[in-house]
């Protein structure tokens, strides 16, 4: 047996047929599809641990792990095998050897969700988006979007039953943008609440409908009560966007 070391795996996957990413008895997760790849490549079990957890039907175009093993490998062709065993709604792009200490979970600094809203149907974005029949204000949704950075608790967009310490998040990014017929929510943070984005776009969506407004919203906040905010929009358009680490984690 060689040195024990640890390695960073940068993958993506398409959530729809996933009870999200964590390890669940008597459902199928992408965890488990991780652990069984890699225990098919290295010929024994591997244990891993995500940068956070995807909810069920949600998305990741950029998700990370970290595993150990003892003795070396090659990166490239590691890939190119973990590649040709999993399904294909699971990518991985990159393997990388990191410090001992690094963490997928504690070692990161920022990670970015982006909500994606169709607004007309498009048969070949089904899964990938929310088609929102509404009529939507972006500016109004993006002077809501503002708010959320002149908070740190966020408990009424939290679910319920969790067992977090605290709801203090630090958003340093939130805002609207139109691509052709799909508006896209931006959302950088140092870390999230369970069901937190989606609580956010179902009160956003209130307000770019006119059904609340700014300050409605900014008080929504305030309550910390999560049956004073909108209804958690559909899993479907939620994607992990990106996950940054320290630059000096990596070997």
């Amino acid at each position: 047996m060689g040195d024990i070391k640890r390695y960073f795996l940068e993958f993506a996957y398409k959530g729809t047929n996933y009870h999200g990413w964590q390890l669940q008895h008597n459902a199928h997760s992408v965890q488990s599809e991780m652990e069984g790849a890699l225990e098919l490549l290295f010929g024994r079990p591997v244990s891993v641990m995500g940068s956070g957890r995807t909810d069920t039907g949600v998305h990741a175009s950029q998700q990370f792990l970290h595993f150990d093993l003892d003795g070396d490998l090659e990166p490239k062709m590691a890939v190119k095998k973990l590649n040709g065993i999993l399904p294909k709604d699971i990518a991985v792009y990159d393997l990388r050897a990191v410090r001992s200490d690094a963490h997928a979970r504690f070692s990161a600094l920022w990670r970015s969700y982006e909500y994606v809203i169709s607004l007309r149907k498009n048969p070949f974005k089904q899964g990938l988006s929310w088609y929102c029949y509404y009529d939507l204000d972006m500016e109004k949704m993006n002077e809501a979007a503002s708010v959320l950075l002149e908070h740190r608790d966020f408990q009424c967009f939290s679910k319920i039953h969790t067992d977090v310490k605290h709801f203090d998040c630090k958003i340093k990014e939130a805002y609207w943008e139109q691509k052709e017929s799909y508006l896209i929510f931006h959302i950088t943070a140092n870390r999230f609440l369970r069901g937190m984005v989606r609580a956010i776009v179902g009160t956003m969506v209130q307000v770019g409908t006119g059904k609340i407004n700014k300050e409605d919203f900014r008080q929504i906040i305030l309550s910390k009560d999560r049956k004073k905010a909108g209804a958690n929009v559909p899993a479907d358009g939620l994607f992990l966007s990106k996950v940054v680490y320290p630059d000096v984690l990596f070997t």
